[in-house]
């Protein structure tokens, strides 16, 4: 019993690396790996899908403001290529969840959900500086 503890415990966290809902997906990256990521990729999309309003007062730099509300079942002009990385963020986490099951469930096959700018410990600039 005690070996069955420790291989239930690490086959949930696996589990949770990727998540997924009828068979599309994205990956939940943690706000290091994204700044990581955002250090050594290229050609990327950092997606804040908060409100207009939200976005004007402090995003990431570079980031586009595509909110979570106007993502449907149509093509989103912003996000042309499917295949391309798009690192998804919100205020504290649930409306990236929800947009990133979106993209996926639209065919978007590079998606990486890392959280709320709440926690983002980079760089963030306002429309108004």
């Amino acid at each position: 019993m005690k070996r069955v503890i420790p291989f239930l415990m690490s086959m949930m966290l696996l589990a949770g690396c990727g998540v997924s809902g009828s068979g599309k997906s994205y990956q939940k990256i943690s706000m290091e790996k994204a700044m990581e990521v955002m250090e050594t990729e290229k050609n990327y999309i950092i997606l804040d899908v908060r409100t207009e309003e939200e976005y004007a007062q402090a995003h990431i730099p570079g980031a586009i403001c595509v909110p979570n509300e106007t993502i449907r079942a149509t093509e989103i002009p912003e996000l042309p290529q499917k295949d391309q990385l798009i690192l998804v963020y919100c205020r504290s986490g649930n409306r990236s969840k929800q947009a990133a099951q979106k993209l996926a469930k639209l065919g978007y096959t590079n998606v990486m959900e890392f959280g709320g700018i709440l926690d983002w410990p980079g760089e963030t600039v306002s429309e108004n500086s």
